[in-house]
């Protein structure tokens, strides 16, 4: 039986070319049910693609939930879990003083994370794991997306 109000959310980004035509996608599930996200960006980077993935999967929750984020990308498990509140302490400079990369999501992301209480877990990327190989086909048919836009 699935804990109340646990979702579980895998995420992906992909771009072809960095920067490039990227894509994200996202595999949600609560308990048995299942939803499923991708959009794209004609000019962005696979760093970008990563955080979007993130930000629409927990965009998509309407109402406050238990989510354990699995991602294959440290910048997004590190930037969230360690580096962010040193970038806010000191005004969105790194700790070389130079300007935060993707402050735009980075502040996305807090806001929606600030929502749910989340639990930032890292997966091995390409290694077999069944939902993180949907979130990576997800982001590449994000791409596709993206690609078909504006033609």
């Amino acid at each position: 039986m699935a804990e109340e109000n646990l979702v579980d959310l895998y995420s992906d980004g992909a771009c072809k070319g960095n920067p490039g035509v990227g894509g994200w996608g996202v595999l949600l599930r609560f308990g048995v049910a299942e939803k499923t996200l991708r959009g794209g960006a004609r000019e962005t980077t696979n760093n970008r693609m990563e955080l979007q993935a993130v930000i629409e999967g927990l965009k998509a929750l309407n109402r406050p939930c238990r989510v354990r984020v699995h991602t294959d990308s440290k910048y997004v498990q590190q930037g969230i879990s360690e580096w962010l509140p040193n970038w806010i302490r000191r005004g969105w400079r790194t700790a070389a003083g130079g300007a935060v990369k993707n402050q735009d999501l980075w502040q996305q992301l807090s806001a929606q994370a600030s929502r749910h209480q989340v639990e930032w877990l890292w997966v091995k990327g390409h290694a077999g794991h069944p939902e993180n190989e949907r979130a990576d086909a997800l982001a590449n048919e994000g791409v596709l997306l993206a690609l078909q836009e504006n033609r």
